[in-house]
């Protein structure tokens, strides 16, 4: 022990080690009635670094090409010593991480954390979530199977109906007329190399910008008050809070146990909910299997584009949701954030909740 407490006084000595954990960690005040809701970000990280970690291990023996693709994936199920544990916590964590996200999400706007001057950390926090929509469209592909195959192609049809530019669209994506090699080697580039890149700097950006303005205090309990606007920067600090360490750090490494049993559980007892019969048989652009659907987080868009008469309709509803959301902390300019204050902005929370859910069994049963 000895060589590390020398290690530890030669750094703190020259780079203040001993501060930086003290500032970030016991001295970091949390509001006193912070929720379990916050522990979400946490979770994701956690999440993520598991993906990260399978999805290098995957590489090992993953060969992206149409030949090979689909049989280096069985290889890796029936071959590799503990392939099959990797590749279904590969696959099934990325299915928890949309879950954890939609959650964080719903979080952050029943307690309109949104809110000036959080701007930013909501639009930071609503791209990592496309993008991570995005990890999950590229990582579908990859196996080259028939549910790959042919989700990819209906996804990437869906372009055609863009005005003008729809065809140019379709074929930027699939490298070409048709879902082929180039369309696998491009999403395997957007998918190991391309969309993390940009993901991890987001992730800084959105870490840096929760820091920075401090955490937001829950909108709950008799005592709470709007904030009065500032036109100057401002760090909400919390006098009297409770210490991150250990205080807080316990209910983050209690939420991402978890989190992290639910996918073992998943894995275990369940591997099949996220593997239907197609995603085990190779594909073949000359049979198109019975029942293709998206994965459960896109059945509400592929609903929608079914029920209006034309896709492009579909495609511009979905185009006019995603963008308000985006831009949602400009458009709801009220201080106020208490739930209960907010009456109308509750009750169409309330319906869009609904409403994603009514979509989604629709199109899982239609």
């Amino acid at each position: 022990m000895g060589i590390f407490k020398k290690i530890g006084d030669f750094l703190d000595e020259r780079l203040g080690i001993r501060d930086i954990l003290e500032q970030n960690l016991t001295k970091y005040l949390l509001p006193k009635n912070i929720n379990v809701w916050y522990t979400l970000g946490a979770v994701l990280l956690a999440l993520f670094a598991v993906q990260v970690a399978s999805g290098i291990l995957l590489l090992v023996y993953y060969n992206p090409n149409t030949d090979d693709a689909f049989h280096s994936i069985q290889r890796i199920m029936n071959d590799v010593p503990y392939g099959w544990l990797i590749r279904t916590i590969h696959a099934v964590g990325a299915n928890v991480i949309i879950l954890a996200l939609l959650l964080h999400m719903l979080s952050v706007l029943f307690m309109g954390s949104y809110k000036r001057p959080r701007e930013l950390t909501w639009m930071a926090g609503f791209l990592l979530f496309l993008l991570s929509l995005a990890m999950c469209l590229t990582g579908y592909l990859l196996p080259w199977s028939q549910l790959s195959f042919w989700a990819t192609t209906v996804a990437t049809n869906s372009s055609r109906e863009i005005p003008l530019i729809g065809d140019v669209v379709v074929r930027f994506l699939r490298g070409g007329a048709m879902v082929g090699q180039p369309t696998l080697g491009r999403f395997f580039a957007l998918h190991v190399m391309g969309i993390p890149l940009i993901l991890g700097i987001l992730v800084l950006v959105h870490l840096f910008l929760v820091r920075r303005l401090g955490i937001s205090r829950p909108p709950f309990g008799p005592d709470w008050q709007p904030s009065e606007p500032s036109t100057t920067f401002h760090h909400e600090e919390h006098p009297g809070g409770i210490p991150f360490f250990p205080h807080y750090m316990t209910k983050d490494a209690a939420m991402i146990a978890f989190f992290l049993a639910l996918t073992v559980y998943v894995v275990f007892f369940a591997p099949g909910l996220f593997f239907p019969p197609a995603s085990f048989q190779p594909a073949n652009p000359f049979e198109t299997p019975v029942g293709i659907k998206p994965e459960w987080y896109f059945l509400w868009a592929y609903q929608t584009l079914k029920i209006f008469p034309s896709e492009f309709l579909g495609l511009a509803v979905q185009g006019l949701a995603v963008t308000l959301l985006l831009f949602l902390p400009f458009l709801d300019r009220s201080r106020e954030r208490r739930p209960k204050h907010r009456p109308l902005f509750v009750a169409g929370y309330c319906v869009g909740i609904a409403v994603f859910i009514g979509l989604s069994i629709w199109g899982h049963f239609s």
